[in-house]
């Protein structure tokens, strides 16, 4: 292998190790040049969690996705902790730590001579804003498609029967009336034939009881 086609590999492993590590949310990650402090390595690669159980994910994470670019698989240190795990991908080494035991060691200091720039987390390109669209209801009644009319809600007589109309205080009022008229009608009917009935019976008894009185004494 020359040396260039070495350099692609290792920038190859590199970005597989840093994908891995985004993957699952990992904070703070950096990435140092190592080709001339070590012999070992070329890379060194430090990222937090914030706990053991993230942790360790973000090494299971890492040694599936070299293994699955078809590198060797990664040998692991420091699992059974989990406040800092070492994953040894061969060029490329990652550090994993929590946050307190990262401060408290200071790899960077070591290692930071020559960082490495990284594109972390490339944004995505925006969605464009839709805005809402109000629901139509079909109307049910009709059986047809919505349409502009038919955004009033649907009642039991279909979207129609919601709409105001000018004609509705006029019936509601009239009823009371010719409910009125029809009461003083027939209170007034029912009197009238009372009235007259006693007007026009009385006359008549009264001369015929008078004449059948006077004739008795003449027999």
């Amino acid at each position: 292998m020359t040396e260039t086609s070495a350099k692609k590999d290792t920038q190859k492993l590199q970005r597989v190790i840093v994908d891995a590590l985004e993957d699952v949310k990992a904070q703070e990650i950096v990435v140092f040049d190592t080709e001339e402090m070590s012999a070992l390595f070329e890379r060194v690669i430090i990222a937090s969690g914030t706990s053991n159980r993230q942790t360790k994910a973000l090494a299971a994470s890492v040694r599936d996705k070299v293994r699955e670019a078809g590198y060797p698989k990664p040998r692991i240190e420091g699992e059974d902790n989990g406040e800092w795990i070492i994953v040894d991908c061969g060029s490329a080494v990652a550090h994993i730590m929590q946050p307190t035991i990262r401060s408290y060691y200071n790899l960077e200091e070591i290692w930071g001579d020559k960082p490495v720039r990284l594109k972390l987390g490339a944004p995505k390109p925006a969605e464009p804003v839709r805005k809402p669209v109000a629901k139509k209801k079909a109307n049910v009644s009709a059986g047809r498609t919505p349409t502009r009319r038919d955004s009033v809600p649907v009642g039991p007589m279909g979207s129609e029967a919601l709409k105001p109309t000018r004609k509705a205080p006029a019936k509601s009022a009239g009823k009371p009336a010719a409910k009125a008229a029809g009461k003083t009608a027939s209170k007034t009917a029912s009197k009238a034939p009372k009235s007259s009935a006693k007007t026009v019976a009385k006359p008549a008894v009264k001369p015929a009881v008078k004449s059948s009185a006077k004739a008795k004494p003449k027999a």
